[in-house]
């Protein structure tokens, strides 16, 4: 094959350049650009239940505090104490870190930073300062801990270190993620409660995995049990897939089990294809969601490095089917962990492969098309694609 010299050959797009999956220097611009920057999908707001309940989280390298108001929304602060920047909180909630220091959270709903014990509400003012007051010029109401963003969709909530207001339509996590919200609508997101989960650290930049989830030319010759359920993610490549209408399974299949059924009952409210078929959306910059008539995957990419990611795998279920006697997810969990390792184990191949000094970009095929779009969201945050 012979090179044109533009962005395309013989019809063939070509991908990012290899060192944006590699560059150090690419990767910080990332996290400054596009991870502080974007609305980042951090969790479950199922994991802080209640008031006080809490969690610490690196995004971009920050570290962030969640915390879960008295009056039930969650509320983001940078984990710096403003005396001397100590760190407020660890993770777990019940590390003891936390209680010999007599620092974090403290079981009445309060932030205290354990080096000087200055204390702040869960709203984040500074309430106490150990034997300063006002009188002496000192204002407490400047002290209030930094803010971070927090906005919830779907049951997720979602970070931002630069501090949004969510009830701005035009900066809210709904428009950040557009089209794919009335798409899922019908599926109760918000209700369902998560009864599995496995993490993953995959050796592959975040990038090459959501490109990789953003195509199904793959499919046939690496998921052939994936495929059984689902024969239309090998015919012509994977070509031709109509996501927005979702993928239908084969015959007497409806959802992703090594059988293709279950003995759960479909979430309430779908439609009939609903029910019986397939839908996926890709969320930049690190949520991926696969949804079936009766389980969600979610997934959660924490970039770590250029060459290394976490991945946070969800398994979302309604709450009725949990309560139930005989609830076993593992029909759907044992599917997806198989599909999962040959999707990370490719990825790895992938990441090795364009680390080679030879490898300079590679191309997306006309049914990878869906994958420009890592791309064209990259170039449009980073800047113009430095080859």
């Amino acid at each position: 094959m012979t090179t044109d010299g533009g962005n395309g050959t013989n019809g063939l797009q070509k991908s990012l350049p290899s060192h944006y999956y590699t560059s150090a220097e690419i990767f910080d611009r990332e996290k400054n650009l596009i991870f502080a920057q974007e609305w980042f999908c951090a969790g479950r707001e199922e994991e802080l239940p209640g008031p006080g309940n809490y969690n610490v989280l690196e995004v971009a390298g920050e570290s962030i505090l969640v915390v879960r108001r008295a009056q039930g929304e969650l509320k983001a602060h940078y984990n710096v104490c403003r005396h001397r920047g100590a760190r407020l909180c660890s993770a777990p909630q019940d590390s003891d870190w936390n209680v010999k220091l007599a620092g974090g959270v403290t079981p009445s709903g309060l932030i205290r930073c354990p080096y000087h014990q200055w204390t702040y509400s869960l709203e984040g003012e500074l309430l106490g300062a150990p034997f300063l007051k006002d009188a002496d010029g000192f204002c407490k109401e400047d002290f209030s801990l930094y803010p971070a963003g927090v906005d919830t969709w779907g049951g997720f909530f979602f970070l931002n270190l630069i501090p949004k207001d969510a009830s701005d339509k035009q900066r809210s996590v709904r428009s950040q993620l557009g089209p794919a919200v009335q798409r899922v609508v019908r599926y109760p997101l918000d209700e369902l409660r998560t009864g599995h989960q496995i993490t993953y650290d995959v050796a592959a930049n975040w990038k090459i995995l959501m490109e990789n989830y953003n195509e199904c030319y793959h499919c046939g010759g690496l998921h052939p049990e994936l495929c059984e359920i689902v024969p239309d993610f090998k015919r012509a490549g994977g070509s031709n897939l109509r996501w927005d209408d979702g993928i239908p399974h084969r015959e007497g299949a409806y959802t992703f089990t090594k059988t293709g059924t279950t003995n759960r009952a479909p979430f309430p409210g779908l439609s009939e294809e609903e029910k019986a078929r397939h839908k996926g959306e890709l969320c930049f910059p690190n949520l991926m969601i696969s949804l079936a008539c009766d389980h969600v995957a979610a997934f959660l990419l924490w970039p770590l490095a250029p060459g290394r990611t976490r991945i946070v795998c969800s398994f979302l279920f309604h709450p009725d089917e949990i309560a139930k006697a005989g609830f076993n997810p593992m029909d759907a969990v044992e599917f997806w962990d198989l599909v999962n390792r040959q999707d990370w184990a490719i990825c790895e191949r992938v990441q090795k492969g364009v680390s080679s000094r030879v490898h300079k970009f590679g191309y997306y095929a006309p049914m990878e098309d869906p994958s420009l779009d890592i791309r064209n969201y990259v170039a449009k945050r980073l800047g113009a694609i430095q080859k």
